[in-house]
């Protein structure tokens, strides 16, 4: 079953083209990473598929449906989206934001139900945020902000879950921590993901499939034994790098060893502390 399809897809952002010919599906009940270098439409794709950008060409389908032919309020119960950063914390408790996300659920003049609360406690229990109920958003620390809204979007009873760098600004360990919680929702709920990543280990230990893109289209999807190569690595990120795989986990990992010059050679480089 397919929750999302691209055909011939352009999108243009601040007037100028970043998609320039996207042609893709997703199925349901996987999760997939998007990555590629700044500025190949990573985060523009994202939005287009949320309805926030309309594309210049092509047709977006959601569950066999055009983006279109959604309403407004249609749409939020389709899917939920997760923006890159949320870089001014709104003067709320967490489960007053979390409450937002029943919005597209009920009518607009009423206020939140017994069911909406119960989903709105379902939501924090979920993400492990239901001891920060009472907490303003800003007392928090970065990785509980980030359950926090995870949570916000999980309240929208999302089949379709989109994450804009779900890990920024956070240090390693919250970064894991967000990404198992990711994983666990895909698994005990079904719901379809797709998140944008830069981190290529993220990309290949918690997806199912990769979607590489390069210079506005698509490079190579797939699972990520096929797309994170070492050839992938060069021709899209100018990186020599390694792929290893765990043998406990089978999960790949990437060590980049380089940077690679026009010839696809290393380069030599040295840079000194404090030197121009």
């Amino acid at each position: 079953m397919t929750a999302l399809a691209l055909d011939n897809l352009a999108v243009k952002y601040n007037h100028r083209p970043v998609i320039e010919r996207i042609s893709w599906k997703a199925e349901k009940g996987k999760i997939y990473s998007i990555i590629g270098p700044n500025g190949c439409g990573k985060s523009t794709l994202l939005k287009a598929i949320a309805g926030q950008l309309k594309p210049v060409r092509g047709t977006i389908l959601l569950d066999d449906r055009p983006l279109a032919s959604y309403s407004r309020r249609g749409l939020a119960r389709y899917l939920s989206m997760l923006q890159q950063s949320q870089e001014k914390q709104p003067d709320l408790t967490v489960r007053t934001l979390v409450g937002y996300g029943r919005f597209p659920h009920k009518p607009a003049w009423a206020g939140l139900r017994r069911e909406d609360e119960e989903i709105i406690d379902w939501a924090l229990a979920q993400t492990g945020a239901l001891s920060l109920a009472d907490r303003k958003l800003s007392a928090l620390s970065g990785g509980e902000r980030q359950r926090a809204w995870i949570a916000l979007a999980l309240a929208q009873q999302p089949r379709l879950l989109l994450l804009d760098e779900p890990t920024t600004y956070l240090d390693v360990s919250h970064q894991w921590e967000i990404m198992e919680l990711v994983s666990e929702l895909n698994q005990k709920h079904g719901i379809t993901i797709l998140m944008v990543l830069h981190d290529m280990n993220h990309a290949a230990a918690f997806s199912d499939e990769i979607l590489v893109l390069s210079q506005g289209e698509v490079y190579v999807s797939g699972k990520p034994a096929d797309t994170l190569t070492e050839q992938t690595l060069g021709e899209v990120f100018g990186v020599k790098g390694q792929i290893t795989q765990d043998p406990e986990t089978a999960r790949l990992s990437c060590l980049v060893t380089g940077l690679l010059d026009q010839e696809g050679n290393i380069e030599n480089r040295r840079y000194r502390r404090g030197l121009g």
